[in-house]
Parts: C-alpha cells; sequence; structure tokens
C-alpha cells in the first residue's frame, strides 16, 4: 500500500483527528467522517493550527502544510468512504456500535478494503466475527496524541489475513510510527501490562500506606517515571482508566490481578475525573496548593520496588502467554507509555531473582492471586536465565 492509497478515519475526536493528520503527512488523501458537524468543525481547524504551526517551527514549508490541509476532506456521509483502501474506526468503545458501523462499511466499500480498529481493550476478532469477510479486519491501535506519539500496536485477529498484517506493519512504518505486534488478548500490550501502575498504586493508597503525592513523588524519583500515576490517572481521565481497567477484569473473566479499584470506582461516581473535571486525586483550581509528598527515602523505594515488581511480572506474563516478543513488549512500553526503559531489560538489571522474592513476598503477606509470581519468571530463575 503505498501513499497513493485513499485512507478513510471514521471519528473526528482527537483521535481520529489525530490518525488523520498521520496519514495526511504520509501523502494520503483522506476522507475524516463522523456524524457530528461540531467535532467535523473542530477538527478542520484543528489541523489548520496545526499545519500552520509546523510551517512556522520550519518542520515543513508553508506549501506543504497547505497541501497536507487540502489533503483532508470532512465528511458526515459514510458511502464517502466507498473507494477508501484502508478505513481506520476511532470511535466510541462499545463492542456492539463498532460491530454495526463494520457491518456497514463491508456493504459499503470495496471487497479489498482493508477495515482496521483503533480499539484499546475489545477483541478484534469479536468485531472481525460478524462480517463475511472478516479476513481483511485487524487492529492498529494507536496512542495519544496520534502525531507525537511513536507505537502502534498491530493485531490480526485468528481471522486476519497472514498477508495483511505484514502489509499493515510497513505502512505503520512508511507513516513514520513504531510498529510492534501484538496478540489479540484483552489489552494487547499496552493496556494490560501497564494495569499494576495504575492499580498497585491505588492499593498502596487504599492501605494507608502512602498518600497520593508521596506515590507520585516515588515513582518518579526513584523509578524515573514522567509523570506518576495519580497524575497520569488525572490526565487520562478517571473515567477513561477505570473503565479500561473494567474491561480487561472482565474480558480475563474477573482475574484478580486485573481487579478495579473501589476508590476509582468512587471518584468516577463523584464525579472526580481528574483534570478535565478540575478535580480528580489533585485539585486543580487556581492558586490551589497541593499536598507535599513524604521523602522519606525508605518508603519511596518500597513504594517503588512494590509497583515495578507488579509490573515486571505482568509483562512477563505477556511473554510467557505468548502476547508479543520480548522485544516489542519493551519497545511497547517505552514508545507507547514513556516509561524510562523496558520492563525486561529493567527486569535483567534488577535480577530476576530480586523481582521473584519480592512477588513471593507479597504472596506470603497477602494470599492473594494478584501477587502470584509469573511461571516464566519462577523458571527463569531456576535455570539463571536472561532476557537479553
Amino acid at each position: 500500500m503505498n501513499s497513493a492509497a485513499i485512507v478513510g478515519i471514521i471519528g473526528a475526536g482527537s483521535m481520529g483527528s489525530g490518525i488523520a493528520q498521520v496519514a495526511a503527512q504520509a501523502g494520503h488523501k483522506v476522507w475524516l467522517c463522523d456524524s457530528h458537524p461540531d467535532a467535523l468543525e473542530r477538527a478542520a481547524r484543528g489541523h489548520q493550527k496545526v499545519f500552520t504551526m509546523l510551517a512556522e517551527k520550519g518542520k515543513m514549508t508553508l506549501e506543504d502544510a497547505k497541501v497536507c490541509a487540502k489533503r483532508i476532506t470532512y465528511t458526515r456521509i459514510l458511502d464517502d468512504l466507498k473507494h477508501c483502501t484502508l478505513v481506520v474506526e476511532a470511535i466510541i468503545e462499545d463492542l456492539e456500535v463498532k460491530q454495526g458501523l463494520f457491518q456497514e462499511l463491508e456493504i459499503i466499500c470495496d471487497s479489498e478494503t482493508v477495515l482496521a480498529t483503533n480499539t484499546s481493550s475489545l477483541p478484534v476478532v469479536a468485531i472481525a466475527g460478524k462480517l463475511r469477510s472478516p479476513e481483511r479486519v485487524l487492529g492498529l491501535h494507536f496512542f495519544n496524541p496520534a502525531p507525537l506519539m511513536p507505537l502502534v500496536e498491530v493485531i490480526p485477529s485468528m481471522l486476519t489475513a497472514p498477508n495483511l498484517t505484514q502489509e499493515m506493519t510497513e505502512l505503520m512504518r512508511h507513516w513514520g510510527k513504531i510498529p510492534v505486534m501484538a496478540k489479540d488478548t484483552p489489552g494487547f500490550i499496552v493496556n494490560r501490562v501497564a494495569r499494576p501502575f495504575y492499580g498497585e498504586s491505588l492499593r498502596i493508597l487504599d492501605e494507608g500506606i502512602a498518600d497520593e503525592a508521596t506515590i507520585d513523588y516515588a515513582l518518579k524519583t526513584y523509578g524515573g517515571f514522567r509523570m506518576g500515576p495519580f497524575e497520569l490517572m488525572d490526565l487520562i481521565g478517571n473515567d477513561i482508566n477505570f473503565a479500561v481497567t473494567s474491561t480487561v477484569y472482565n474480558a480475563f473473566y474477573q482475574d484478580s490481578k486485573y481487579r478495579p479499584s473501589l476508590i476509582q470506582q468512587r471518584m468516577v461516581e463523584a464525579g472526580l475525573l481528574g483534570k478535565k473535571s478540575g478535580k480528580g486525586y489533585y485539585d486543580y483550581s487556581e492558586n490551589q496548593e497541593q499536598i507535599a509528598p513524604q521523602t522519606n527515602d525508605e518508603l519511596g523505594k518500597t513504594i517503588t520496588n512494590r509497583v515495578l515488581c507488579n509490573l515486571i511480572n505482568h509483562a512477563i506474563d505477556a511473554v510467557y502467554l505468548k502476547v508479543a516478543t520480548v522485544k516489542d513488549i519493551d519497545l511497547a512500553m517505552t514508545k507507547g507509555v514513556n516509561y524510562p526503559k523496558g520492563l525486561l531489560q529493567w527486569a535483567d538489571e534488577i535480577g530476576l531473582h530480586n523481582v521473584l522474592a519480592t512477588m513471593d513476598a507479597l504472596y506470603a503477606e497477602y494470599h492473594e492471586e494478584r501477587y502470584r509470581a509469573s511461571v516464566l519468571l519462577r523458571n527463569m530463575v531456576r535455570e539463571k536465565q536472561s532476557f537479553y
């Protein structure tokens, strides 16, 4: 698939408009479709502004900026996507809605059109399985903001044509992205492996070991993370983060490793969604003074080790269950969520025996399945193996 291919994007929110920008900059004619005219108007204004800004910063010429902007056509009519070579869906995370949309696309589009979903946690096969030609469906999961975040998870379902995965991987490289291939399992790579960053931090808060500011301080200071979990949940939106966690938890048949937090559920019910509502774990009111963290070294290192070892255990389990390769898991976590280093590389540096000791100590203390060590971790320690 070359730059002459026409790309359709459905959904003109921040994700859909971002993907449209990426495709236009890669040389494609783009049709951006949304049933809400206000969303299309916002997207058009946003594209004009960003292309102008890129020209002003010397990232492209003014002429190229004008050309890129002209490559995008905005429409409310789904039928306008009938000549597209690739259609990427970026709408609400609702399985029934997505299934209905793809059934419409199968009728509207050419039989050779590739149909991709940008779902972050829903099973790709559940969308593809409703079609007469499920082999042309796969997942292309971008990360927000799509023009800036380099990672794309490429997710074939068990029904996807084998050659399509490689074709879309190459296309993502042409778009300037870093593609990783993920198995069609709940959360794929990033939203599966990253759950303890939030879940274990919430558990530490729930137990009264430390407050939000202290946990954030610890993981930034001792772990090197750019943002703490509570800052990040407030930025993402507690409603969105809670919904993803709940989806992954239910998709794994209520595996306790992925259990959502009652604290976060109450935050959502109270409307304390984070920055977008003005208050979440932190108060974003003007001139509001934030609570200072405890800067105790021992406490900070204990918090960081507990969260980090849980993250590593999830990453190792993803390798064990063939979700992705070691290289792709580490790439996904560094390029998709800006971790300071790949979790499996980190595991080698800490020492797998130390990770196992932490997980076994937590399991001995709590006797909860969320702390069970991965079979692969235990085997690798016994065999004195490493990932790199």
